[in-house]
């Protein structure tokens, strides 16, 4: 079998890379299909056993787009539910975020506030051991996913163990429409300063952004605006194209495609008046923004509108789209790259910020540890349980909390001390793991004695006390139990608001536009 896939494999390249070659594409085309089509026949006819044909030629679908591009893909039908999600941000299910806790289980991480799952008091830990009679334990996260999700309108039942709770219990839920908000997050910072984090840029998404945007400047006095597109992996391009017409004139050139068709040579240009023409603007990217949010931080960049700051962007500058295949499949292929107002194509360079500033996510300490280990989780589930609400949120960072804000102290982070300590918990930093490996090696090679007892005394000395790493590290550490617990009350707008608090990027923007109305 394994060599009967690399058949299929080996004519699929050869397939994919002669029509990459051909000027004059049809004869060629016809020829490799003629030759997949008799290997397949050839196959059918006197292979030993009787195999799954359909399997056979997905796999060498994939494998021969692989060699084009990430992007280019084959969506058979079965998977259709995935062209609604890329254009619409829609799908059929409870509304709720879940994870892989460990190898055995599949728990709910996250119910969407006012979605069915939430509506139906499923929480946060909530273990999930069965859907529709079919068993979790051992699944992954996405075979448990695939289940949950279905047709709007349909029920799903679900039977759950909750700790606290005696035995496990039924929730018979009804699958709707599920619209993610696209803007995560909105609110004043200060008096002058609006924040807009936006997530992606699907259909209808600029209409959500006009509202936000509206709000901040017409009812709140929001006079500078911080546009957060970090993590935004882009999107519909006429998305992108609304919401930089709501800050450049009219017929503005935001983007140009080129591409091998006719249909694929287009100029993107602004459609209506703008909103607001002289609103400063603050863009906030890291290597994670692509695609739309590139075209749009980096067109408003071109066009002298904003002031982008963080990491250089991903580098996506091509352009798909989704074509009908037989049998009700979809190809979402890629049919141009992406030019920017200066001329600018960025795939694979990306769009360098105004003002740099590395986000440093290598250091490891003890809080990756406690994270890994699902700690601030447990602890969130079992908080919740003991407690039935906590105070507001605060989005304001120019006030102190004086105690009439969420926020942990130093007696929480004792309590959650205890808490480890009775979960058992064990903390072996990456550099003693790896030490370990060393010492094995010195015994395995039998290194002089006096060498291994100064590396045995050196292991010693690497030796964790999470005790101390917990207080040393009290800061990230009461950031992540913040807000996880949090996210309990407050749902998905929780964790961004607590991050807001300690967000170096979004504080030098701050900085940074304080500055220049100085000047």
């Amino acid at each position: 079998m394994k060599h009967l896939h690399r058949i299929f494999i080996t004519f699929a390249m050869l397939l994919c890379c002669t029509i990459m070659s051909a000027t004059d594409s049809s004869p060629r085309v016809e020829k490799n299909l003629s030759i997949f089509n008799d290997v397949l026949r050839q196959v059918d006819m006197w292979y030993v056993d009787t195999l799954n044909y359909d399997a056979l030629t997905e796999t060498a679908i994939t494998a021969m787009l692989k060699q084009i591009d990430p992007y280019t893909v084959y969506i058979p039908a079965r998977k259709n539910d995935q062209v609604k999600m890329f254009t619409t941000g829609k799908y059929g299910g409870i509304g709720a975020v879940i994870m892989q806790y460990d190898s055995a289980k599949v728990v709910v991480s996250q119910p969407y506030a006012g979605l069915p799952a939430q509506r139906n008091d499923i929480l946060a830990g909530d273990v999930i051991m069965e859907v529709d009679g079919k068993k979790c334990a051992g699944k992954k996260t996405s075979e448990v996913s695939e289940l949950l999700r279905g047709k709007a309108g349909t029920t799903v039942r679900i039977k759950l163990q909750r700790e606290g709770v005696d035995k496990p219990f039924i929730r018979e839920v009804v699958r709707e429409e599920i619209k993610l908000p696209t803007v995560s997050h909105y609110a004043m910072l200060n008096d002058s300063i609006g924040y807009l984090a936006f997530a992606e840029f699907t259909e209808h998404s600029s209409r959500d952004f006009r509202r936000a945007l509206e709000s901040l400047c017409h009812e709140q006095g929001c006079r500078q605006l911080i546009i957060d597109l970090r993590g935004n992996g882009g999107g519909l391009i006429s998305e992108a194209l609304t919401i930089a017409g709501y800050f450049v004139p009219k017929g503005t050139i935001i983007v140009t495609t080129k591409g091998k068709t006719e249909t694929s040579q287009r100029t993107y240009k602004t459609l209506s008046d703008p909103l607001f023409p002289t609103l400063p603007l603050t863009i906030l990217v890291d290597n994670h923004s692509a695609s739309a949010s590139e075209i749009l931080c980096g067109s408003l960049q071109d066009l002298g509108r904003a002031t982008l700051i963080g990491e250089k962007t991903f580098g996506k500058g091509l352009v798909q789209n989704i074509r009908r295949v037989v049998h009700d499949g979809n190809l979402k292929v890629t049919t141009a790259k992406y030019y920017l107002p200066s001329g600018r194509c960025i795939q694979g360079i990306g769009v360098e910020p105004d003002i740099a500033i590395e986000e440093d996510s290598t250091k490891m300490n003890i809080s990756y540890s406690l994270y890994r280990k699902h700690c601030y989780f447990d602890y969130a589930t079992r908080y919740h349980r003991q407690h039935d609400s906590i105070p507001p949120l605060d989005t304001r960072l120019d006030r102190d909390n004086n105690g009439q804000f969420f926020a942990l102290d130093s007696l929480d982070l004792v309590d959650f001390e205890q808490f480890l300590a009775e979960q058992g918990f064990t903390y072996e930093t990456e550099t003693s793991r790896y030490f370990g490996e060393l010492l094995r090696f010195a015994h395995q090679e039998d290194l002089d004695s006096t060498t291994v007892a100064h590396l045995e005394q050196l292991k010693d000395q690497l030796t964790s006390d999470y005790h101390a790493a917990l207080w040393k590290h009290q800061d990230d550490v009461k950031e992540a139990l913040e807000s996880e617990i949090a996210s309990r009350y407050f749902y998905q707008t929780a964790p961004a608001i607590i991050a807001l608090r300690r967000d170096a990027v979004l504080l030098r923007a701050i900085e940074t536009i304080h500055n220049q109305s100085m000047h």
